[in-house]
């Protein structure tokens, strides 16, 4: 099962970005962004964007665990 290892919203506000911001200039779409909050997993579009907006590598966000029920 694919986690967030960092809490998303957080580290784009860090960055400057606010999800005023992130809405306002079209970033992130506003479902993606309630997945995010949610601890679901965006799009890998929005995941791109993610990793652009804060220079980073889908590693540094994400991670798997194994899941009994997998």
């Amino acid at each position: 099962m694919l986690k967030y290892r960092i809490d998303i919203l957080e580290a784009l506000k860090e960055k400057g970005y606010t999800s005023y911001k992130i809405r306002k200039d079209k970033l992130i779409g506003e479902a993606q962004l309630t997945k995010i909050r949610n601890g679901e997993i965006a799009s890998k579009e929005t995941l791109n964007t993610i990793c652009k907006l804060l220079s980073c590598q889908p590693g540094d966000i994400l991670e798997y665990i194994e899941s009994d029920t997998e």
